[in-house]
């Protein structure tokens, strides 16, 4: 099975919402499997320390989670046009992995949902891209054809889902098709370069 690793940041649940259906797609292409995972809080103030498992949700992500897994999807809210600081936390602690080149060769993409349409999407996206072309991953972009990055009114990007939560809106279909395709893309790319890096 290839494992497709979908790691997010979450706090009002769009960016769930969102991993949940990559996950989807991920699980409609055979022999692909998704593991969903999350990252803790961080404090401005100290250290915190988190339980090992979260009360709900996606377990928390390790570093192994990411040097087995196959291709990886990467989800965080935008804050101010960046990723949240629990995520890059996170990667900024995966030096070991640069240094053995665990991460090189494997597919990649990002998703991201803001509260406003000008909220940053796309360099949200973009930020989320930087760590991971150093680490020597490969970046799925959505493909210019597909219908529904035309159409879209709300969220999507060439660049990666994307989604627009303002009021709590629900994903619409078109952002849903989106996150879908993301997760079929990396899911197909997993299983064709895997050995090949």
């Amino acid at each position: 099975m290839a494992k497709i690793l979908i790691l997010y940041y979450s706090r009002g649940g769009s960016t769930t919402s969102m991993a949940q259906q990559i996950g989807r797609g991920v699980e409609a292409v055979a022999g692909a499997e998704a593991i969903l995972r999350t990252v803790p809080e961080v404090s401005a103030v100290c250290e915190k320390v988190a339980d090992s498992i979260p009360d709900t949700g996606a377990p928390y992500v390790s570093l192994q989670d990411l040097e087995t897994c196959d291709g990886l999807a990467l989800g965080s809210p935008t804050h101010f046009g960046n990723m949240a600081a629990p995520l890059k936390h996170f990667l900024d602690g995966t030096t070991n992995l640069w240094f053995s080149g665990a991460l090189s060769g494997k597919p990649a993409g990002v998703f991201t949902s803001t509260g406003s349409m000008h909220g940053g999407q796309e360099t949200t996206l973009l930020s989320m891209m930087l760590p991971l072309m150093h680490h020597g991953m490969l970046l799925m972009s959505l493909p210019c054809n597909e219908i529904a990055l035309r159409e879209t009114v709300s969220g999507g990007t060439p660049y990666g889902p994307s989604h627009r939560s303002e009021g709590d809106a629900e994903l619409t279909d078109h952002e849903k098709r989106l996150c879908w395709l993301l997760g079929e893309r990396l899911a197909k790319a997993a299983l064709a370069l895997r050995g090949r890096f």
